[in-house]
């Protein structure tokens, strides 16, 4: 057994053994195992039956994390990725009217388009033509929103009488049980306690019970079967429209920037950047997957940091989280028992983190800031991280031209400006 692991994940060449991969992905996996609920629940909103989005979430992550681990032997875990979910159920389906079947088929053609870009120089050609700032503007504007999307939930804030949104009601045993799940959850990740998050969603659950707000009679029993409700679900039937290709544009920008900027510096915190074409060919062929499985696009998870952490070399540590994804599927009669007041919280913290970015951006180009000020404002006032994304790309070359003794503008901007300029038009 030593010797065939050796083999096939190079231990000894990593300088790392069996038992530190073993355990490395078993932190990584319980530091990731709230997806399971949250992104089932966010696609739920969309009308995906939760039971299918559940069995979709696992699948989809436990083949990413195989593939993954197999293919490019680097500790990365793949899942649905937070903020492209949202981008699946509030815009596509909620947005642009598409049903959730034809939302999936235009996940599966952006997965396509991103394996072509993956297998092709055209990815990195790509992400150096956009400008960094672009890119930290849609992760600090996707953390805004999911921020938002938490509050809702949690119904922190509601719609409001006098304004557009209002304070919710304090007093009512759902906010309370949010409120304080949310602190519990800030203190855990504040403490750096290993698998935040799934610690959140067991105290979040037990407050709920406190409060009488769990539903403890909807329990399901450990079935494949409702998979079927969402795999191979995508229904093509829309390519004809032009909103269809205005989401397959969309979300391929946001798959590409997303993967590309995590999968490289994940890659040089590991000085593995001889991974970076594999690990991209990887994340671009589960992309493509997930819209046949019936779930969002899944990413290089920014949790992965728990496996480095913890020692990961190679991607014995992924393989193992995948096989506990696959375990995970004995959870299953417990998942029901989640309140939204448990999942609210973890959207606001990780909405939080992901506003980090947001000190790494250079603001010393006026043009450049206004742009990005643009996408990270209008994706949550708008409630669209499409038009938001797309309100910044086409201000940017428009704001460089009135900018004096400034490099040339890439062709590729000027390009994906009228792209999107395209798309406001027709819509």
């Amino acid at each position: 057994m030593q010797k065939f692991f050796n083999k096939v994940f190079r231990l000894n060449e990593h300088k790392t053994n069996i038992r530190t991969e073993f355990l490395a992905g078993m932190i990584g996996f319980f530091t990731v195992a709230y997806i399971i609920v949250v992104n089932s629940s966010i696609l739920a909103e969309a009308g995906v039956p939760y039971q299918g989005a559940v069995l979709a979430t696992i699948f989809i992550s436990a083949v990413g994390c195989l593939i993954m681990g197999f293919w490019s032997n680097a500790p990365l875990i793949l899942m649905p990725g937070m903020g492209i979910n949202a981008l699946f159920a509030y815009n596509l389906v909620g947005g642009m009217g598409l049903s959730w079947q034809v939302a999936l088929a235009a996940v599966t053609m952006s997965g396509l388009l991103f394996m072509i870009l993956a297998f092709t120089p055209l990815a990195g050609k790509l992400n150096q033509a956009i400008p960094l700032i672009l890119k930290q503007a849609i992760t600090v504007g996707l953390g805004l929103f999911l921020i938002f999307l938490g509050l809702e939930k949690g119904e922190i804030v509601t719609r409001g009488k006098h304004g557009i949104i209002a304070l919710g009601n304090i007093h009512d045993p759902f906010v309370l049980a949010t409120l304080v799940t949310l602190l519990l959850t800030m203190i855990l990740v504040i403490r750096k306690i290993p698998g935040a998050f799934l610690w959140s969603l067991i105290i979040g659950t037990l407050v709920g019970v406190i409060f009488g707000i769990t539903n403890t009679t909807s329990a399901t029993t450990i079935s494949v079967a409702p998979w079927s409700d969402v795999l191979f679900q995508a229904d093509f039937s829309g390519m004809a429209s032009i909103s269809f290709w205005s989401a397959v544009f969309t979300m391929t920008m946001v798959i590409v920037f997303e993967t590309v900027g995590l999968t490289n510096g994940q890659v040089r915190q590991l000085k593995q950047t001889e991974k970076l074409p594999r690990i991209l060919k990887a994340s671009s062929v589960t992309a493509f997957l997930s819209g046949l499985f019936g779930t969002s696009p899944t990413i290089s998870a920014l949790e992965s940091g728990s496996m480095f952490a913890s020692g990961a070399k190679t991607g014995l540590a992924t393989v193992t989280t995948g096989i506990f994804f696959i375990a995970s599927l004995f959870l299953m009669p417990v998942l029901s028992f989640i309140p939204n007041s448990a999942i609210a919280p973890i959207l606001i913290v990780i909405g939080m983190s992901m506003l980090q970015e947001f000190k790494e951006m250079d603001l010393s180009n006026a043009a450049e800031t206004f742009s990005a000020l643009l996408i990270i404002v209008l994706i949550p006032f708008t409630y669209s991280i499409a038009d938001g994304i797309a309100a910044g790309f086409i201000a940017y070359p428009i704001l460089r031209a009135f900018t004096k003794k400034e490099e040339r503008t890439s062709p590729v901007m000027y390009v994906i400006a009228a792209l999107f300029l395209l798309q406001f038009i027709i819509q």
